[in-house]
């Protein structure tokens, strides 16, 4: 079963959205970060990547005017967000917050 982008965000899982590029460099940076959080944060968080030129309404609707944007959301609301490059202990930080929640 396919998940639509609204379903996966309204989880009470947190879902940490990767807003990115194939042609940005500080983006393809982040791929390797995500894979790190994702090992410390097991299957407690969700982590998906949305690319702005395939999907730019999702883009839009979130506004994300800057590539990598990242956002945290939990039962469809944004609980946090931040442009650009983001370190693996901070992401992890965050989503631990929320996962206490």
């Amino acid at each position: 079963m396919n998940q639509t982008f609204t379903d996966i965000i309204n989880s009470n899982k947190p879902v940490l959205v990767d807003f990115y590029a194939d042609w940005c460099g500080p983006c393809r940076t982040m791929k390797p970060i995500l894979e790190e959080v994702k090992q410390k944060v097991g299957d407690h968080a969700r982590i998906i990547k949305i690319n702005v030129d395939a999907n730019p309404a999702a883009a839009e609707a979130y506004h994300v005017t800057g590539i990598p944007a990242l956002l945290i959301f939990k039962n469809g609301k944004i609980i946090w967000r931040q442009a650009g490059v983001v370190p693996a202990h901070q992401l992890v930080h965050q989503l631990e917050k929320i996962i206490e929640q």
